[in-house]
């Protein structure tokens, strides 16, 4: 198999991953993960050997597809809970849009 072949798989593996993963963030929940990410080692690693990389050669690769994922994942659920995650209602002190408004002070 030629360099080029190489980068090629590698690369495609990764992006295919990094897809599956923002697919996975932005319309499932954390549990999906327990079945997507076996399943895209499982693809990875037959891709791979069909391909003709040995196990030691692949197992970096599988490991960087599932990290791919997992980061996308995190991303794309950034991006959906992205105003619910605020840091500026720790520092203001006051309530964002999903905090409690009648809370007696803590001083009384």
């Amino acid at each position: 198999m030629d360099r080029d072949a190489i980068v090629t798989t590698v690369l495609l593996l990764l992006l295919a991953s990094a897809i599956t993963g923002l697919a996975t963030g932005l319309f499932f929940r954390v549990w999906t993960l327990l079945l997507v990410s076996p399943a895209t080692a499982i693809l990875a690693a037959t891709v791979l050997q069909t391909s003709g990389f040995g196990f030691w050669t692949g197992v970096p690769i599988v490991v960087g597809c599932l990290i791919a994922g997992q980061v996308a994942y995190l991303a794309a659920t950034f991006y959906v809970h992205r105003g619910e995650l605020s840091v500026q209602d720790e520092i203001d002190g006051e309530p964002g849009k999903h905090g409690q408004r009648h809370i007696k002070d803590e001083d009384e």
